[in-house]
């Protein structure tokens, strides 16, 4: 029992280093990980979800429905902050066409189940950022065709019945049955909840590793300019949310799910439009898939860094 602690806690220590020789691997030698199946991811993140919800209690939720305040600060930030960035960015480094729209169509989509995740590995508050990102999605199929209109005067599709049976899918099912379980087995959950970082590890290891390895190709062939734009664009988003929430004078907890939600995006559902709203654009895809990767990266940094510093 003590072993299998002390890996969970070795896991949850080192889980950037982890991140990033997995994302290494997958990257060049990409048949290392092509048996992931693309189509698992949403499996996988119900496996964290599930997780999650194993360690929350009735109180978490009642706070954030009763002081609804840092969810619409968040919401707000999303669909202003992260678009705007995307823009600008795009604008400064030249960007042509094709990924200007990729680029842009990040910034607009709404935070994905990964900011969940990566707010539980940072000791963040979950059921903050599970509503901001379940307010956030359910405001998207109005929003990001709004927003990228504005900004590239082009139409976008969203399809909100989809979007929204994913966010119950992925997101509420499998927290509201981990919660359920904590309700009424809560000694169990007690003891299993300190190995759910092997688990959870596991998982997202096996998420970057299957979009990294199915889009190995297109990362190694896209200019670096590109990278450099995505990278900026999360990591101010990240920064711009982390200054919020010190300008609000948030607690940490609240602070790093703020931080977390804003700077990252759902680039999943970002490179999905982009394909269908820009098929004659091929190169509008690589944004969403380069950010896929890269959010996951930072986001284990990120983690590692706020899990020491509970003091922000």
């Amino acid at each position: 029992m003590k072993i299998l602690e002390k890996i969970s806690d070795l896991f949850g220590k080192y889980l950037a280093i982890i991140v990033l020789a997995v994302a290494a691997l997958s990257l060049f030698l990409p048949k290392s990980a092509l048996w992931i199946q693309t189509s698992w991811v949403n499996y996988l993140l119900m496996v964290i979800m599930f997780g999650m919800g194993l360690t929350m209690k009735p109180k978490d939720f009642t706070i954030v429905f009763t002081k609804p305040k840092e969810i619409i600060i968040g919401c707000a930030a999303q669909f202003i902050i992260m678009p705007a960035l995307a823009f600008v960015l795009s604008r400064v480094f030249n960007l042509d066409a094709a990924l200007t729209a990729g680029v842009v169509l990040v910034g607009t989509c709404p935070g994905g189940t990964a900011s969940n995740v990566i707010t539980y590995f940072s000791k963040g508050d979950v059921a903050l950022s599970v509503g901001m990102t379940s307010v956030n999605t359910l405001l998207a199929p109005v929003l990001t065709p709004a927003i990228t209109f504005l900004l590239l005067r082009t139409a976008v599709s969203v399809d909100i019945v989809s979007m929204f049976l994913t966010i119950i899918e992925v997101i509420i099912v499998p927290i509201g049955l981990g919660f359920v379980i904590n309700k009424f087995f809560g000694k169990f959950t007690a003891k299993a909840s300190k190995f759910l970082t092997v688990v959870s590890t596991i998982a997202i290891c096996m998420i970057i590793s299957s979009v990294v390895a199915h889009n190995s190709e297109k990362i190694l062939t896209t200019g670096a300019i590109v990278f450099v734009v995505v990278i900026l664009h999360n990591l101010l988003g990240y920064g711009c949310g982390f200054g919020l929430g010190k300008l609000l004078k948030l607690p940490p907890s609240k602070t790093k799910a703020l931080s977390i939600e804003i700077g990252m995006q759902n680039s999943g559902l970002a490179t999905s439009l982009a394909g269908s709203a820009f098929p004659s654009l091929a190169m509008a895809t690589v944004p969403g898939a380069i950010f896929s990767v890269w959010h996951n990266i930072s986001g284990a940094i990120l983690a590692g860094i706020y899990r020491r510093w509970n003091s922000i």
